[in-house]
């Protein structure tokens, strides 16, 4: 149980990509961390990409970044929903500020974007969204999965293990090779 006693909210939303949501939620709880659904709003039900479910407990504005140790946003079409809510955004914005661990996969890095936080920073995710990221000021990255400071970035799908194994390395505060 190396992540006893850490909290982290894992964002869903319509149309997420069910294994870069379900993936790292199972494998934060097998380390024993406290994980959290948030979303827009509360007690929502969404339909992943590929027919799994997944119900928010939480709306993104009501968590205090105080309480958590790391989020994580999946991919899919589901960033491009969770961008557009201040709540996501804000905290997305404040967790970063507190050099607390963001997480991002494929599309996820839509919300860094609308966050402000990927300017001047390392980001990969899915070809779709490279020039989002680099019109944004980051700079693209080719990679399976890194870590930059606090941001934990995952490239696809196909990429899952390495993200997960770099997401929890950051949680456990060690340093992620290079």
């Amino acid at each position: 149980m190396r992540l006893s006693g850490r909290r982290v909210a894992v964002f869903v939303d319509k149309s997420f990509e069910d294994l870069e949501f379900w993936v790292p939620v199972m494998r934060l709880r097998e380390e024993g961390a406290e994980v959290v659904v948030a979303g827009r709003d509360a007690n929502e039900t969404f339909t992943g990409k590929n027919g799994l479910t997944a119900t928010t407990e939480v709306a993104a504005s009501t968590l205090d970044p105080d309480d958590l140790d790391g989020i994580v946003v999946p991919g899919g079409w589901a960033p491009d929903k969770l961008r557009r809510d201040e709540g996501v955004t804000g905290l997305v914005r404040e967790m970063d500020a507190q050099e607390k661990i963001v997480a991002q996969i494929c599309h996820a890095g839509l919300v860094g974007i609308s966050a402000g936080i990927v300017e001047g920073r390392r980001a990969t995710g899915s070809q779709g969204i490279k020039d989002d990221l680099l019109n944004a000021g980051a700079e693209w990255v080719d990679e399976a999965a890194f870590r930059d400071q606090n941001q934990v970035w995952g490239r696809v799908v196909k990429d899952i293990p390495a993200f997960c194994r770099v997401l929890i390395q950051a949680l456990k505060g060690e340093s992620s090779p290079q």
